[in-house]
């Protein structure tokens, strides 16, 4: 398969995905996070929730009245937009983090079983699978200045699974072994795959015949969609000693010859698509940048973890436009709908914020998030700082991963469909707003 036809190809998936909803992560192959559906300006109810049994954090795409997820239950569910019926669910042997793709009638994700699906999207019946070399999370000797500091600790924050990209006749996606792979769309061979040097759980994005990538060694790559060869690489920084300031978890946005990228060095880039040199950067002061940005009209909107920000900045320059605090971590990726962003706040919060202004309009509260039991957040629902996370133990922080996750806090990425917004909640539910 030529550039050229790659690139054409990848065209024809963001004219369809205009056409459709949302048929992979963040709504196109170059992950814009712009919406062609219209949010509420107010909140009138929700329609339905859809219970599974266990957090999701993956997050939902659509397509002609059908809403796809995984939750760590390790299922892959499919869902009528309108009445929140189930139409199916296929099993896999591990926890489905990672947003689906749906191309061509077929569902592509990873499952946290080392194992690469392509199901039936209206039957769930396996098409084919794929074995990777095996799922893992990033860990580091110390991780966090975490105690014992000798011993090999794993990231209680790397929640997510790397979400495919469908363009061109083949599915890119990255995995814990470390590599991006890009296997046939149609049959599940592989075509090429390209090692880095850690886990890679950012989802790729793709412009102009290039997969954009960043991996936890701190690199981030464009690679040739045709080839699997190297273009350029770019080095985010480094943080040997607790290793808290290093990686790409944040997944890339493409336009206008720019890839905009945050990064747990707490910053989020502009680079340059063609030649991998930095335009600028913003610095969020020691705070990671998980979210993915969004980026139209000449600005990038994004988020940052723990120091609870949300912000809006020039795309060409990086200055300021907008700022503001909000009360708990935000990993949840903004969504751009209309005139309203669209944001999930980890204290069980689902934002409609003005876009120009950056207002609330309307909030909604999860269910979970409803029996917070009083000290995980605050009475004004802040996340509880002081409480959980006194200590610098391995086994306290796990505690408190675990209580802040389990308070029906957002890691999902919102779908706007019809008027309806769609979310998931480490609440185990997935709720339809409207």
């Amino acid at each position: 398969m030529n550039v050229s036809m790659i690139a054409s190809l990848t065209l024809a998936v963001a004219c369809a995905t205009s056409a459709a909803a949302a048929p992979m992560f963040r709504g196109d192959a170059a992950h814009s996070g712009v919406s062609t559906g219209k949010a509420p300006h107010a909140f009138h109810r929700v329609k339905w929730q859809f219970p599974t049994g266990a957090r999701i954090v993956s997050s939902p795409v659509m397509q002609d009245g059908v809403v796809w997820f995984g939750s760590d239950d390790g299922n892959i569910y499919a869902v009528d937009a309108g009445t929140g019926r189930q139409l199916w669910a296929h099993q896999t042997g591990g926890p489905v983090a990672a947003t689906p793709a749906i191309a061509n009638g077929l569902l592509y994700v990873g499952s946290g079983d080392g194992k690469f699906y392509a199901l039936n999207a209206k039957t769930g019946a396996t098409k084919w699978k794929f074995a990777t070399a095996g799922e893992r999370h990033f860990e580091a000797p110390g991780i966090h200045g975490l105690q014992p500091k000798a011993q090999m600790i794993p990231d209680s924050y790397d929640v997510y699974g790397s979400s495919p990209v469908v363009a061109g006749g083949s599915v890119f996606f990255g995995s814990g072994d470390h590599n991006i792979y890009a296997l046939d769309a149609v049959s599940g061979e592989l075509r090429w795959k390209f090692a880095t040097g850690d886990v890679v759980h950012a989802s790729p994005a793709l412009a102009d015949g290039v997969v954009y990538a960043g991996s936890w060694d701190s690199y981030f790559y464009a690679i040739d969609a045709a080839s699997g060869k190297e273009k350029w690489r770019f080095h985010g920084g480094e943080d040997a000693l607790v290793h808290n300031q290093v990686g790409f978890q944040s997944s890339p946005a493409i336009a206008d010859g720019i890839v905009y990228t945050g990064c747990r060095d707490s910053n989020l880039y502009a680079i340059d698509a063609a030649t991998g040199k930095e335009k600028w950067h913003v610095n969020n002061n020691g705070s990671w940048v998980i979210s993915s940005p969004a980026v139209v009209n000449g600005n990038v909107y994004f988020a940052t973890s723990d120091s609870s920000l949300y912000q809006v900045v020039d795309a060409l320059t990086g200055k300021p436009v907008l700022q503001q605090v909000d009360k708990s971590f935000i990993f949840s990726s903004p969504v751009v709908a209309g005139d309203i962003v669209l944001l999930g706040i980890t204290n069980g919060s689902l934002q409609a914020r003005d876009r120009t202004s950056g207002n609330v309009l309307w909030e909604f509260q999860t269910e979970g998030s409803k029996q917070n039991p009083g000290w995980v957040l605050t009475a004004d629902r802040h996340l509880n700082n002081s409480l959980l996370f006194r200590t610098r133990s391995y086994e306290a922080t796990v505690v408190a991963a675990t209580r802040l996750q389990g308070v029906g806090a957002i890691f999902s990425t919102p779908l706007v469909g019809d008027g309806v917004v769609y979310v998931g909640s480490t609440d185990g539910n997935l709720y339809a707003i409207e």
